[in-house]
């Protein structure tokens, strides 16, 4: 499971057997969520993560998108 960041407590990642479309995955606490990275970061599913956590996850992402997608072809391919 190749870490891409964490910052703030949130832990940006694949798994080693990822497929497109280009995602990341984020765990806060005892959540999760799922965001797909494309011109603009959307997300795509979340479990146990309140709304705040969910928008501060987005703005992080956003933020590292470029990196999201650098470390996403080179794991991934």
């Amino acid at each position: 499971m190749p870490t891409i960041f964490e910052k703030d407590g949130y832990k940006f990642f694949f798994y080693s057997n990822e497929h497109l479309p280009i995602h990341v995955h984020v765990r806060y606490g005892g959540g999760e969520a799922v965001f797909d990275v494309d011109e603009t970061i959307e997300l795509r599913e979340s479990q146990n993560l309140k709304m705040n956590e969910l928008r501060k996850a987005q703005k992080l992402a956003e933020e590292n998108r470029n990196l999201i997608r650098e470390k996403w072809y080179e794991y991934i391919g």
